[in-house]
């Protein structure tokens, strides 16, 4: 890469007691890039997500390397300093909103916290920036909706909300976890065209997880391919269309209608 990288994950290793699920992983991602790390449920994409923002659960635990954002290495930042990073420098959009979200609490509340807990708002205004957010994530009528609980939304409204909170603090890094997986196919593509434009709108970094090579061939710069928690192939996304090396990404790549199939070739 030619820009100094924004995030720069150095050998990687997180261990559930005696399970290795990320094992001596390295990636950067540079400021705007989108890197689309791919692989099937299980492969270690979320554990990586979460070992990145020091959220990893017990017995989960990094157990080696080094993680730089912004010239700092996560890992031995004091907590108090990591939860400063989290949701105003580096933000979360989960793969269930309704896990995430606080279905006791209104939608533009939960934004206007976000505000809030960094320090950029408060009262009425955090309310009306959370309101220009919900409209900046396209959701009709933002200012009624805003009054709204997660289950009087659909699940692309909930994501939506989930795309605000995330975006509320204009945070340089986005990590998107299967972000459409919940949906249905013509909400899939709505919200992957939203997306599209929201990175473009905030001028945002993206780590794109998922398991579908269709949504990395239309999103993303680069692509890192994760297999039983290592990655076994890496580089820009037109090349490994083209040509994939590895045999597990080859046969990604066979799932998908209309792309490479197994023993190299694309469309």
């Amino acid at each position: 890469m030619s820009a100094a990288p924004l995030l720069d994950v150095q050998h990687l290793t997180v261990d559930f007691d005696t399970v290795t699920a990320v094992d001596d992983i390295s990636f950067q991602i540079a400021p705007g890039e989108t890197l689309g790390l791919v692989g099937e449920s299980g492969s270690g994409k979320s554990v990586t997500a979460l070992a990145i923002l020091r959220l990893l659960q017990p017995p989960g635990r990094t157990t080696a390397g080094r993680i730089f954002f912004e010239d700092r290495d996560l890992l031995a930042l004091p907590e108090r300093e990591m939860r400063a990073v989290r949701g105003a420098r580096i933000s979360l959009i989960f793969q269930e909103p309704m896990t995430a979200l606080n279905p006791v609490m209104r939608v533009g509340d939960q934004i206007a916290e976000a505000l809030t807990a960094h320090g950029l708002a408060t009262g009425a205004q955090a309310r009306s920036r959370a309101v220009d957010l919900l409209d900046a994530v396209r959701i009709r009528d933002a200012a009624r909706r805003a009054r709204d609980y997660p289950h009087q939304l659909s699940g692309g409204m909930r994501q939506r909300v989930m795309m605000a909170i995330a975006l509320a603090c204009r945070p340089p890094l986005v990590i998107a976890d299967e972000p459409t997986t919940a949906l249905d196919v013509t909400i899939q593509a709505q919200m992957l065209d939203l997306l599209r434009e929201l990175k473009t709108r905030f001028n945002l970094a993206l780590l794109l997880i998922t398991h579908d090579f269709g949504v990395i061939a239309e999103m993303a710069d680069r692509v890192a391919v994760m297999y039983r928690g290592r990655l076994v192939e890496e580089g820009p996304v037109r090349q490994i269309l083209r040509s994939p090396v590895h045999e597990y990404t080859q046969n990604l790549l066979a799932a998908v209608p209309g792309m490479a199939k197994p023993g190299g070739g694309a469309r």
